[in-house]
């Protein structure tokens, strides 16, 4: 087990729901970080159906005047419990961690968010960070950082079990689509958008599906917190923008795992997409950890300039540019140059694969692995 990075993100006296996708190792940090709390898996059977009828049952799980942390596993299972939570944090003081692999029940109208007396907090693959000298670009770039990935003896064979663990256990058992099939072509249609703007339309034609059902479908994903989408950076715009969103898969294995391939398909394109999904979500994990305020977008002119993802906070402003190939010339950085030009005050960045750093003015360039594990300091760093 690999030593995770969020202990002082997570580790506090107060509730706190954590939210993650399947496999990314909430439960096993949860039963770690907190030996011998009260356990309470909403995916037993027994259990579930046993609080599904009466969620007023919760408290005769707990140890009376117990002060440990009480840990519902699948909180979204049974949003009913919420109430109770809310009630045992208020009347008895007990404190929760409410893990969940997916929003979409807890987001409708009446749900118990607990107002305010429990944080909201994410868990993510693996970082870089976390995985020290078990870091390999290549391999990462192919399988992803999903913890079990680095112990699987066929890791494709993995994923591909992980994507239909997802389709039935998730989607079917929550009842969030009545076609399974229509789901998944929807979902590897889908990942031809990876790291491109989202064409609904273009998605309806060739899934069959209406454009209704579609952007329900990308909703789901989010829900299911498998994608996200990344919104325009439009802030003091100085030209015409592209304002459609951005879609990810929220690893680069998953993607992987989940987009066909076929004779004319371009391995560039494949990888390429790929090196955008790794960057976002080493980003994504490093900005929830380490609470560091940023938003991601990504930017990009009427004409096709373009900056992959611009991260953008009170504390800082960075644009980052990812490149496959190791041939820099000023066509390669126009898109970073333009938006300098635009936002003087970023920090702009090529990852790349360019041997060693380079420097053209006020524009740095990596080598794309040597960027991905200085992450946390670029992120970190508080100079404009």
């Amino acid at each position: 087990m690999y030593n995770r990075i969020v202990d002082n993100y997570l580790k506090t006296r107060q509730s706190f729901f954590l939210f993650g996708p399947r496999a990314t190792g909430k439960t096993t940090w949860i039963k770690t970080v907190f030996p011998g709390a009260v356990f309470i898996d909403l995916l037993d059977s027994s259990v579930y159906t046993r609080l599904l009828s009466a969620p007023e049952r919760l408290e005769s799980l707990i140890p009376p005047y117990y002060k440990g942390k009480v840990i519902i596993d699948e909180i979204q299972r049974v949003p009913a419990l919420l109430n109770e939570v809310h009630r045992l944090i208020e009347q008895k003081g007990f404190s929760f961690v409410l893990t969940g692999s997916s929003v979409r029940s807890l987001r409708k109208k009446g749900v118990n968010l607990l107002a305010g007396r429990a944080l909201t907090r994410f868990f993510h693959p693996l970082t870089a960070l976390e995985l020290g000298k078990d870091f390999h670009l290549e391999n990462s770039l192919s399988f992803g950082h999903l913890p079990y990935v680095f112990r699987a003896e066929d890791k494709k064979a993995y994923l591909a079990s992980y994507i239909s663990t997802y389709l039935r256990e998730e989607v079917l058992q929550e009842g969030l689509t009545r076609s399974i099939a229509s789901f998944s072509k929807f979902l590897e249609v889908a990942s031809f958008s990876q790291a491109g703007v989202i064409n609904t339309s273009g998605i309806a034609r060739e899934t069959g599906l209406d454009r209704k059902t579609v952007e329900t479908y990308f909703q789901i994903v989010e829900d299911l917190l498998i994608g996200t989408r990344l919104p325009a950076f439009t802030k003091r715009a100085r030209r015409r923008l592209v304002l459609g969103d951005k879609f990810f898969f929220f690893d680069a294995g998953v993607y992987r795992a989940i987009r066909p391939l076929g004779p004319l398909d371009s391995p560039e394109e494949i990888s390429g997409a790929a090196l955008e999904t790794l960057l976002l979500q080493e980003f994504s994990a490093l900005n929830d950890y380490f609470g560091l305020g940023y938003k991601a977008y990504y930017w990009r002119t009427s004409n096709g300039t373009e900056v992959d993802f611009v991260f953008y906070g009170e504390n800082g402003f960075i644009a980052v540019e990812v490149k496959r190939g190791a041939n820099i010339d000023a066509a390669r950085m126009g898109g970073l140059k333009l938006f300098q030009k635009d936002y003087p005050q970023a920090r702009c960045y090529m990852a790349c694969g360019v041997a060693r750093r380079e420097y053209h003015g006020k524009i740095e360039i990596w080598p794309f692995k040597d960027f991905v594990v200085n992450l946390p300091k670029i992120l970190q760093d508080r100079k404009h």
